[in-house]
């Protein structure tokens, strides 16, 4: 159960039972013709956290992202540093990113990932006054097929993996799962673990 706090918390592993991890991708600018056949291939679930101003151009791809088991979750309008902006500039970031996600795709984001990683405490409360549940950091991260650990040299249960649409979206992608699989781990859903 998350605390009752004008604030969201923020997660970089989320407190799990079960031998899992978390594979998330951001922003979207950049749409990979590979990665709709990926994710039906590997049958793994997804969370994308998507910048408006980057999907707009073309949202039937992520739709498409949609029918294999991504989910959708909001990171901002135009991926602007939000620590240390005024709270209008905050909520409106946060809010209007997670109501346009919401018309374009039938479901408003509940969940947030700071462009960045950085946030104050004026993020965490506009974003609670925007509904979310909760914010999201990272464990490791992926980039041209090769994973980045914060702590040790292997990913734990709960940890959260970020990844970006970027060119080499398919050795990324395939280089998180390889991780998840040493380790004895599982590709689960963001959404299902978060303490409610």
């Amino acid at each position: 159960m998350l605390p009752d706090t004008d604030e969201v918390p923020v997660l970089s592993r989320v407190p799990v039972t079960q031998p899992v991890a978390f594979i998330t991708i951001d922003d979207g600018y950049l749409k990979h013709p590979e990665a709709p056949k990926l994710f039906a291939a590997a049958g793994v679930p997804v969370t994308l956290f998507l910048t408006t101003d980057a999907v707009r151009d073309d949202l039937a791809y992520f739709g498409r992202l949609r029918a294999h088991g991504a989910v959708i979750e909001a990171h901002t309008i135009s991926h602007p540093q939000l620590r240390g902006r005024s709270a209008g500039f905050q909520r409106r970031q946060i809010c209007a990113s997670a109501d346009l996600l919401g018309e374009w795709y039938g479901r408003r984001p509940v969940l947030f990932r700071p462009p960045f990683g950085a946030q104050d405490r004026t993020t965490l409360r506009m974003a609670k006054s925007c509904g979310i549940k909760a914010a999201f950091l990272w464990k490791e991260t992926v980039h041209k097929g090769k994973v980045r650990y914060q702590e040790g040299r292997t990913v734990r249960a709960g940890d959260i993996i970020l990844m970006h649409f970027r060119p080499a979206f398919v050795e990324d992608f395939l280089a998180a799962l390889r991780a998840i699989h040493r380790a004895g781990l599982t590709p689960a859903l963001l959404e299902d673990y978060v303490p409610g």
